[in-house]
């Protein structure tokens, strides 16, 4: 899976991008990995016609017999996920610019840089909680599409169409849990270094 994403854009244009309140969210554009904070896009949870830039930190507390933050979520019937998803409250946009995946053997891996042209800024599917110290967040996962597939065979971020998005933010769980599936790999592209 990605364990680093880029999300180059102010708070400004991100809040533009997804029609939410930056608020005083400090974001001037860099890279994200598990531990660091990143803006996410929340719904008021009324039904998600406000939505509001939240900074939160990526990777979620453990399920009780584990031992590290968890960035993905990738088992959506698992008892430890569903009782989140069905809530839309806890439902989130994670928004991006381009995100990498490391493919070959050890000591000849390369990282590979995917990004969706038509979408300057996209969305994952993630989910937030507040968390013990601090509030976090982690992205959906679902099978790959053929072209990532190609450099990574076992998953990728789940990847929203801007129609999708209202559906995820505030609609009932199992339509949104229904968008959990590979973005087409013919709308995007990929590379060895990201788009700037």
């Amino acid at each position: 899976m990605t364990g680093i994403y880029r999300l180059d854009a102010p708070a400004a244009a991100i809040a533009t991008a997804f029609a939410a309140d930056a608020g005083d969210d400090p974001w001037t554009g860099d890279y994200v990995a598990p531990g660091r904070p990143a803006p996410v896009v929340v719904s008021d949870g009324r039904g998600g016609a406000r939505r509001f830039l939240r900074p939160k930190l990526w990777g979620v507390p453990p399920p009780p017999r584990g031992d590290r933050p968890v960035t993905h979520v990738r088992n959506l019937q698992s008892p430890f996920w569903i009782g989140t998803l069905r809530h839309a409250e806890l439902r989130c946009l994670i928004p991006a610019t381009a995100f990498s995946i490391w493919s070959g053997p050890e000591g000849a891996r390369r990282q590979h840089w995917f990004s969706v042209p038509s979408l300057p800024i996209f969305a994952f599917a993630g989910i937030h909680r507040e968390g013990e110290d601090w509030p976090c967040f982690a992205m959906l996962a679902t099978d790959p599409n053929r072209l990532v597939g190609r450099y990574q065979p076992h998953a990728m971020p789940v990847i929203l169409h801007p129609d999708q998005h209202a559906t995820w933010l505030s609609g009932e769980w199992r339509d949104a849990v229904a968008l959990a599936a590979p973005f087409p790999g013919q709308l995007m592209t990929v590379g060895d270094t990201p788009p700037m």
